[in-house]
């Protein structure tokens, strides 16, 4: 598993400083140099498909790590496991 959430890392996509709730659109905007506001915009949209807006949200949201490294997945499972990282 280690292997897995090391390769997210080095995709280089972090949630962005500028959130609201999770980062997630903040990170986008960043990533590909356009405004936080219309990758909100669109990510709201997005929810208006049945399953696949907030699907594919809450899967990034999982799986997108925070500005220190950290993946909310991975320190579930750490948790579980007992091995509490950070």
């Amino acid at each position: 598993m280690t292997r897995f959430f090391d390769s997210i890392r080095q995709v280089g996509f972090r949630r962005g400083p500028s959130r609201i709730v999770g980062g997630i659109c903040g990170g986008l905007a960043d990533k590909a140099g356009i405004s936080v506001t219309l990758v909100r915009v669109l990510v709201l949209l997005s929810f208006l498909l049945p399953v696949v807006g907030l699907g594919a949200y809450l899967v990034a949201w999982i799986l997108t790590p925070w500005q220190n490294g950290s993946i909310p997945l991975e320190r579930f499972i750490d948790r579980l496991s007992g091995r509490d990282t950070l």
